[in-house]
C-alpha cells in the first residue's frame, strides 16, 4: 500500500481463516522474520473506513455522540463509517456518512490524510476528510446506535483541553481535528475570510 514502510525482511507465508463477520474477518497469519524464523499473529482484516470533520467556517466543528459496544459507553467522535458499499469511493462514503449521522451536507471536501487505527492487531486504515460549506439536511440513521446518536459542536481551539479532560478519547477523531485545524489555518493565511469558506 502506498505510503507504507518497507517490510525490512519480514514476509507473510500463509493465512488461515478464523472468523468471518459482517464487517471484519479474523485471520491467523504466518510470517517469517528477517532470520527466516516463523511466527504467527491473529489479525483483524477490515475493509477500511472514513472519518469526516465538518467545519462551520467559524472555528467550530460538529461531532457526534455514539454508543460504542466494544467499550460499553458513548464516545464523542467525528462522523465516520466503514467502506462497505461495493463501488463507492471513500470520498462518497464520507459525504454519505456526514449526511446520515450529522445531518450535514458538504459543499466541499478535502482529504487530510490516513491513519492505521490500531496496527497491533488490525489492518484497518481510516481516511480522514475535512468538509466545509456545510448546510443542514435530513439525517438517515442506520442501526440502533445511530438512532440514539446526538451531535455536539466544539471549537477547534479546545481540542487539546478536551483530550486532557478525557472528553475526547477517539484517536482517529483527535488526529482529524488537529489536521483540520492546520488545514483551516493554512486556508486563512492564503485567502482572508472565514475558515472553510475561502481558499482553493
Amino acid at each position: 500500500m502506498a505510503g507504507d514502510e518497507p517490510q525490512q525482511g519480514f514476509r507473510q507465508v500463509a493465512e488461515r481463516p478464523r472468523f468471518d463477520g459482517h464487517v471484519f474477518k479474523v485471520r491467523t497469519v504466518v510470517f517469517a522474520d528477517p532470520d527466516g524464523h516463523g511466527f504467527e499473529r491473529d489479525v483483524v482484516r477490515h475493509p477500511g473506513a472514513v472519518s469526516v470533520v465538518p467545519s462551520h467556517g467559524d472555528g467550530t466543528v460538529t461531532l457526534v455522540r455514539q454508543f460504542r459496544a466494544a467499550v460499553g459507553t458513548i464516545v464523542l467522535e467525528a462522523p465516520a463509517g466503514t467502506c462497505d458499499v461495493d463501488g463507492e469511493d471513500p470520498e462518497s462514503t464520507a459525504l454519505r456518512e456526514l449526511e446520515e449521522e450529522a445531518g450535514l451536507r458538504a459543499g466541499r471536501v478535502q482529504r487530510l490524510g490516513a491513519v492505521y487505527n490500531s496496527p497491533g492487531y488490525t489492518d484497518q486504515r481510516t481516511i480522514v476528510y475535512l468538509a466545509s460549506d456545510v448546510s443542514p439536511c435530513a439525517t438517515s440513521p442506520s442501526g440502533v446506535e445511530e438512532r440514539w446518536m446526538s451531535t455536539e459542536r466544539i471549537a477547534l481551539e479546545d481540542v487539546e483541553r478536551l483530550v486532557a479532560e478525557g472528553r475526547l478519547l477517539d484517536a482517529t477523531t483527535i488526529v482529524g481535528l488537529l489536521l483540520a485545524r492546520r488545514a483551516l489555518e493554512s486556508w486563512t493565511r492564503r485567502a482572508p475570510g472565514p475558515p472553510g469558506q475561502a481558499g482553493p
